[in-house]
C-alpha cells in the first residue's frame, strides 16, 4: 500500500470494453493507495449508465464487483459537460479511434490530463500535434499503451536492457485472436480502424521499438487483418519478428506471446500458461515470477503518478507518432511486397 496524496478526480468517456476495462483499473488502484475517484462518465448510450462488471474481451476478466457507484458519479452525454466539471482533473479516451484527438484536444484545452486509448490516430501528425499542445498547456497527454507495463513484458524489457542474459539474438511477437466480438459494425470498418495493422499489431510493434529502437527498414506480408512483419535492425538483433491477426475462426482462444533468444537464455511468454513466462537457461527451464496484474493497472496507476508529478511520462505522444509512421511503413510493404526503408 502506497501513501495517499491528494484524490484525482477522473472522468471516463466511453463506457465499451475499454471503457470498463479502464474504471475497473482506476477502482483497484484507489484501492491500492493511488488516490483517485470516478466523478463523471459519458457515452451517447444512456443504458450504459450502469455499474456493471467490465465485458469480457480478448483477455479473460472475471468480474463481479461493480466498476463505480452510480449514486456517486454524473453522467452526461456530452462531452463538453464532462470537460467543464471542476472536480473532473483526469480523462480517459475509450471511444472509436477516428474520435480520439479531437476529443483529446478538447479535453486539453478545457485543462485536463488525457490517456487516450490506442490506437492515438491513424495520423502520425495528429500525435505530433496533441505532443505540441500538451505541452503549451503543461499537462499529461499519454497513449495507453499497456503492454509497456504488462508484467512479463516489462520484465523483458528491462531484461534486454540490462544485457541480463547477453546480447538478443531472436525475437519472436505473437498476437492472434478472432474479430472482436465487441462493436463488430466499427471493428469490420477498416478505414476507421486501420485494421488488425493498427489495432492489435500496433501492440508489439510499439514493443519492438520501445525495445530496440527504430528499424532501418521492414518487410511485411499477409493482409490488414494478418499480417508478419521482420524488422531490420542496423546493430541490433538479426531476427525480430511480430505476427498479428484477428481473422481466426470465431471461438479461437486470444493468444499473445514471445520468444527471445539472448545468447544465454531463452525467455518464452504465453498468455494463459502455467506459469506465463519461463527462462530456459543450461538446461533447465525455469518458472519466472511475474505479477498476476494486467497492463492496465500499471498503466493507469502510471499516469496518475504523472498528473501528480514528478515521474516522466513511460509512454509518449511523441513516441506514437514515428510508430505510426514506422505502421504506415508496414502498410506500403503489405501493398507493394517491397522492403520499406524508414527514416531515423
Amino acid at each position: 500500500m502506497r501513501s495517499s496524496q491528494h484524490e484525482i478526480g477522473v472522468g471516463v468517456i466511453g463506457l465499451g470494453f475499454m471503457g470498463r476495462t479502464h474504471l475497473a483499473a482506476y477502482r483497484d488502484a484507489n484501492k491500492e493507495g493511488h488516490a483517485c475517484r470516478v466523478v463523471g462518465l459519458c457515452d451517447a448510450e444512456i443504458e450504459r449508465f450502469r455499474g456493471e462488471p467490465a465485458q469480457r474481451g480478448n483477455i479473460e476478466q472475471e468480474e463481479t464487483e461493480p466498476l463505480y457507484d452510480p449514486q456517486a458519479v454524473r453522467f452526461t452525454t456530452l462531452p463538453e459537460e464532462l470537460f467543464a466539471d471542476p472536480e473532473v482533473e483526469l480523462v480517459s479516451i475509450c471511444t472509436p479511434t477516428d474520435t480520439h484527438v479531437q476529443l483529446a484536444e478538447r479535453a486539453l484545452a478545457a485543462g485536463k490530463h488525457v490517456l487516450v486509448e490506442k490506437p492515438l490516430s491513424l495520423k502520425a501528425d495528429d500525435a505530433e500535434r496533441l505532443a505540441a499542445i500538451a505541452l503549451e498547456v503543461d499537462r499529461v497527454c499519454m497513449p495507453a499503451m499497456c503492454m509497456r507495463f504488462w508484467p512479463g513484458w516489462s520484465w523483458l524489457r528491462e531484461a534486454i536492457c540490462e544485457g541480463r542474459y547477453g546480447a538478443v539474438k531472436s525475437a519472436v511477437f505473437r498476437r492472434l485472436g478472432s474479430p472482436p466480438s465487441w462493436s463488430p459494425d466499427f471493428y469490420a470498418n477498416s478505414q476507421r480502424t486501420g485494421g488488425a495493422l493498427f489495432d492489435l499489431h500496433v501492440h508489439d510493434a510499439d514493443f519492438v521499438r520501445w525495445c530496440f529502437g527504430v528499424p532501418k527498414s521492414v518487410s511485411c506480408t499477409g493482409t490488414l487483418d494478418h499480417l508478419t512483419t521482420l524488422y531490420h535492425f542496423p546493430d541490433g538483433p538479426a531476427h525480430v519478428v511480430a505476427e498479428g491477426g484477428w481473422d481466426h475462426s470465431v471461438g479461437f482462444e486470444f493468444h499473445m506471446g514471445f520468444t527471445v533468444i539472448f545468447e544465454e537464455a531463452t525467455a518464452v511468454f504465453s498468455l494463459g500458461a502455467t506459469p506465463p513466462l519461463t527462462l530456459v537457461s543450461e538446461g533447465e527451464a525455469s518458472a519466472v515470477g511475474i505479477d498476476e496484474s494486467a497492463g492496465y493497472d500499471g498503466e493507469i496507476r502510471h499516469v496518475l503518478d504523472a498528473v501528480r508529478g514528478g515521474i516522466q511520462l513511460q509512454a509518449t505522444c511523441e513516441e506514437t507518432a514515428g510508430l505510426i509512421s514506422m505502421l504506415d511503413a508496414e502498410k506500403v510493404s503489405l501493398s507493394t511486397h517491397q522492403t520499406v526503408a524508414l527514416t531515423q
